[in-house]
């Protein structure tokens, strides 16, 4: 698959494709308001009126004139001296998606960027060539400036490169693809280096892997209901019409659709002394709801921030004019990040709250620590530990990383957003949710093993028969790490979700 780059056009679902994988091409016909604004930079430069970015210092030395015959030395100081990034690279498939959210923000004609500059981009991500960019050295403000530097320095042949057959110098993997070092023209790395694309890309990746996660805990959700014998009366439609948020009524109607026909719940329709269920089970569609509500509003904001222009200064082709703002400044994508941050942890908390009704003997009235054998055997003793400990990791994490401010080039950049590594942290995060939704996943099939010869409903019978494909019941205690990896992979990959039927789940949109 191949996505359209259309600037200032652009949907979620086409990041999310990248993302996971497609590819991008940039629309030819955005190329004559490329153009136009290259030439308006071309004809700035002629005058010789000082104008920010394109012949003067930036940040702090901005009133610092350029001569014009030291404007193309201007623009590759710019890009390696700012390239001072450090810390573990960031994943292959965010750089991708910040490679194609940079095209697409240049080819909307207001960076000054030439064609051909925007062509060595395409070419570059076109040939599976992934600059290595180091993940920290972004305050989130004056745009993703380190990070976006190691991006364009590779590109220039300086710094490495991901390719298909490892990781080479970077002038190395261009010549290998046949792609020419950047050569930057006026104006042109402070457009490659302004702009929050690094950190729209790596909240935009912690979207979709939650969004996934999402999807799989209220699968795993049902199937600790009725592993509990838990009533499904709480999910009835009528209750989450009087309150009326959106999430909230479409996850009940989720939870409703994954547990119909199910013959563990029909044997205890009568009969059963248990007048409500506690929270974890009662309250998933107040709770998820919830998450699934914030997460589309986020998926609202980043769909904006994606599809819009981020760097600085920006040129007007039409009235002749460039003009100095602030749009580098990523405070919608931290907030974003944070919001996301707080819905996988409440994912997860409320997962682990299941996690241990299942396991407790006086809650769900199963063998304790789901083992046949208690005392002999620990069951799931431990797993519940692991769950609980990722749990708490995860809430050390989510404070909230946009309250947070340091000034910076010598106090011109005085207030910050902190989006890079309020965003950088949640695919970790998202990690942690997958391996304690995993966890649920396993007590709860095995739950529904000591309900045998009831089945549950067929969407929740796919999803064990999918589990049981490679993970036996757990009869006697054995070497559990596996398990717990295999469960939490079917979980990340959206095999759990797929299994159930995606068409029974809520998404973003």
């Amino acid at each position: 698959m191949t996505v359209t780059l259309q600037p200032g056009r652009m949907r979620l679902a086409d990041w999310r494709a990248i993302y996971r994988g497609a590819g991008a091409t940039l629309e030819a016909g955005c190329r004559p308001a490329v153009e136009a604004a290259a030439e308006t930079v071309r004809a700035i430069v002629a005058k010789g009126d000082p104008v920010y970015g394109i012949n003067t210092g930036f940040g702090k030395l901005a009133s610092v004139r350029i001569a014009e015959a030291d404007l193309a030395t201007l623009q590759r100081n710019i890009v390696l001296s700012h390239a001072a990034g450090l810390g573990e690279p960031l994943p292959r498939d965010v750089v991708r998606l910040a490679m194609a959210l940079k095209i697409a923000s240049l080819g909307q004609g207001a960076s000054g960027i030439r064609w051909s500059t925007l062509e060595t981009l395409s070419a570059a991500l076109d040939a599976g060539l992934v600059p290595v960019v180091p993940g920290q050295g972004s305050v989130g403000a004056s745009g993703d400036l380190a990070p976006l530097a190691h991006l364009t320095a590779a590109l220039m042949g300086v710094g490495e490169i991901e390719t298909a057959d490892g990781r080479r110098p970077a002038a190395e993997a261009l010549a290998g693809a046949g792609i020419a070092p950047l050569e930057l023209g006026p104006k042109e790395g402070l457009a490659l280096l302004n702009g929050t694309q690094i950190s729209t890309a790596l909240a935009l990746a912690g979207l979709f892997e939650t969004e996934r996660l999402l999807a799989a805990a209220l699968v795993t959700g049902a199937l600790s209901t009725d592993a509990a014998r838990g009533s499904d009366t709480p999910f009835d439609a009528r209750i989450h019409a009087l309150r009326r948020h959106p999430g909230q009524i479409d996850v009940a109607r989720s939870l409703r659709d994954l547990m119909d026909g199910s013959a563990i719940r029909e044997s205890h329709l009568a009969g059963d002394d248990r007048v409500q269920d506690p929270y974890c089970l009662r309250c998933q569609p107040q709770v998820m709801g919830a998450c699934l509500d914030l997460l589309r509003a986020v998926a609202t904001v980043l769909e904006t921030e994606a599809d819009g222009v981020s760097d600085n200064p920006l040129v007007f082709a039409r009235e002749g004019e460039v003009l100095s703002g602030g749009n580098f400044h990523a405070e919608p994508v931290a907030f974003a990040a944070d919001q996301i941050a707080l819905a996988i942890c409440e994912i997860g908390s409320i997962a682990e709250r299941r996690i241990t009704l299942l396991t407790d003997p006086v809650l769900s009235r199963l063998p304790a620590f789901l083992t046949p054998q208690p005392g002999l055997n620990s069951g799931f003793m431990i797993p519940q530990v692991t769950a609980a400990a990722l749990v708490s990791e995860n809430k050390s994490r989510a404070y909230p990383a946009s309250v947070d401010s340091i000034p910076t080039s010598a106090n011109q950049e005085d207030h910050v957003s902190m989006a890079t590594h309020g965003a950088r942290r949640l695919l970790p995060m998202a990690e942690n949710l997958a391996g304690v939704i995993g966890i649920e996943l396993l007590a709860a099939a095995q739950g529904c093993d000591f309900h045998a010869p009831l089945a549950s409903s067929a969407p929740l019978e796919r999803v064990r028969a999918l589990l049981r494909a490679r993970v036996p019941t757990l009869d006697h205690d054995r070497h559990m790490a596996p398990d717990l990896v295999i469960a939490r992979n079917l979980v990340r990959t959206g095999a759990v979700a797929e299994a159930a039927g995606p068409a029974l789940l809520p998404g973003l949109g």
